[in-house]
C-alpha cells in the first residue's frame, strides 16, 4: 500500500443490478468491501443500490464520485444487454467508450478468436482514459477512471479485482476498534451515561450493540477511533460506568 495520508480517505459503494433489488441475488460484496476498506484505512461512508437503468446509474455515479475520495461499483460489466455500467460511467464522466485493445487481448487469453463474438466483446468496451483492473479468474477486466473503480458483481471476481486495484489507492490512518462487554445490563440503563461519554470524546465513535443469545440479551459497546489515547480515555470511563451500574444491581 502507498504511504498513509493524514487526511481521512473516504469511499462509497454503488451496487448495480435489478437482481439485487428483486431479492433474486443476495449481495455478498458490501460486507467484504467494507471490511477490506476498513483494514486499508479507507472509511466507507455510503452504500447505494440502483437498478439497471442508465439514468439512475449515471446520477448515482456523479453524486457519489463528487462526495468521496473513491467510488466502487459492482455489477453490470458482463456480456448481456443489461450490462450497461461501463457505458453509464463513460456518460457520467463525459468520455467516449469503445473496445479497448488491451481488454480484448485479455479476453483472447481465455476465449478463442472465433468465439469472441459481439456479446463477449462488450466486456472489452472501456471508457477512454481508464486504467484496466486485472481479472485472473475470467480475464474480462474491470477498470478505474479518475476516482471511480468499476468491478464485477460475481464475488470471487470482485475480490480478485479489489486485490488488484488496492495498491493504486491512497489510504488513511486505520480506525481501531475495541469491544467492551456490557453483559446483561440493559441498554436503557446505561444509554444516558454512554451519551455523556460520547459527547465528552468527540474524536471517538461509540456504539452499543445488543444481540440475543441462548442465555438472553447480550450487550456490547464498541469504541472506534484513530487516536489510542482518546480511545483509552473513553474506554476507562465506559468501564467505570458499567462497573457502577453492575454494583447498583447487586
Amino acid at each position: 500500500m502507498p504511504d498513509a495520508s493524514p487526511a481521512p480517505v473516504t469511499a462509497a459503494i454503488l451496487v448495480i443490478g435489478d437482481e439485487i433489488l428483486s431479492g433474486r441475488t443476495k449481495d455478498k460484496n458490501i460486507g467484504y468491501i467494507a471490511e477490506y476498506l476498513t483494514n486499508s484505512g479507507i472509511d466507507l461512508r455510503e452504500v447505494r443500490v440502483v437498478p439497471d437503468v442508465a439514468e439512475e446509474i449515471v446520477a448515482a455515479v456523479n453524486a457519489l464520485r463528487g462526495r468521496y475520495t473513491y467510488l466502487f461499483t459492482t455489477g453490470g460489466i458482463g456480456p448481456t444487454h443489461d450490462d450497461i455500467t461501463a457505458d453509464c460511467v463513460a456518460d457520467a464522466l463525459g468520455v467516449g467508450i469503445d473496445v479497448d485493445p488491451r481488454a480484448k487481448a485479455m479476453l483472447l487469453e481465455r476465449i478463442k478468436p472465433e468465439d469472441l463474438n459481439e456479446a463477449r466483446l462488450r466486456m472489452a468496451r472501456i471508457p477512454f482514459g481508464a486504467e484496466l483492473i486485472e481479472n485472473p479468474i475470467s480475464k474480462a477486466p474491470g477498470f478505474m477512471i479518475e476516482n471511480v473503480i468499476v468491478m464485477a458483481g460475481v464475488p470471487s471476481i470482485m475480490q480478485a479485482m479489489l486485490d488488484a486495484v488496492a495498491p493504486r489507492l491512497k489510504t488513511g490512518a486505520r480506525v481501531n476498534a475495541e469491544t467492551i462487554e456490557a453483559g446483561n445490563l440493559p441498554e436503557g440503563g446505561y444509554a444516558e451515561g454512554l451519551a455523556a461519554i460520547a459527547k465528552a470524546h468527540p474524536g471517538v465513535s461509540i456504539g452499543s450493540y445488543p444481540s440475543m443469545t441462548p442465555a438472553g440479551f447480550r450487550n456490547q459497546i464498541v469504541v472506534r477511533g484513530r487516536e489510542p489515547e482518546a480511545m483509552a480515555a473513553a474506554r476507562t470511563e465506559i468501564e467505570a460506568l458499567l462497573a457502577r451500574l453492575q454494583a447498583e444491581r447487586t
